[in-house]
């Protein structure tokens, strides 16, 4: 399925990604699914990214406070996700282009200032590297 990824400190980028353990392995970990838009997408992140440690990447809208570690957007089909189609491809990309850097929090509202992202490959790998951004 057509998503669009996001790591932290990192420019949004799509990419395919099919089946659970490719969910699992761009999150690193657990997925969890939540929904702060109103359009027929989910956010899908680590469970657990902030006990893990994961460094903050953005903050969400609708009350949900923000990301720790690497996230996707992806669709909702019927029951299961599926494909962003490609407006959607390019409106998350553009929510998600500047990379955030956590200063504090006023209850679950993440108080963040937005900076310039690191720029990614196709692969989404920082360009002359072969360390996966968010891994640092």
């Amino acid at each position: 399925m057509t998503v669009v990824i996001v790591k932290p400190g990192y420019a949004p980028y799509e990419a395919e990604i099919n089946g659970l353990h490719e969910m699992q392995e761009v999150v690193g970990g657990t997925i969890q699914a939540i929904y702060p838009f109103a359009d027929r997408s989910a956010v899908v992140c680590n469970d657990e990214g902030i006990l893990l440690g994961m460094p903050f990447n953005r903050s969400m809208p609708g009350g949900y406070g923000g990301v720790f570690g690497p996230f996707f957007v992806c669709g909702l089909g019927e029951e299961d996700f599926c494909s962003l189609t490609p407006e959607q491809v390019k409106a998350y990309k553009k929510e998600f282009h500047c990379a955030e850097i956590l200063i504090g929090a006023a209850g679950n509202t993440p108080i963040t200032m937005k900076v310039q992202p690191k720029a990614a490959g196709s692969s989404g790998q920082e360009k002359n590297r072969n360390d996966p951004p968010g891994r640092e």
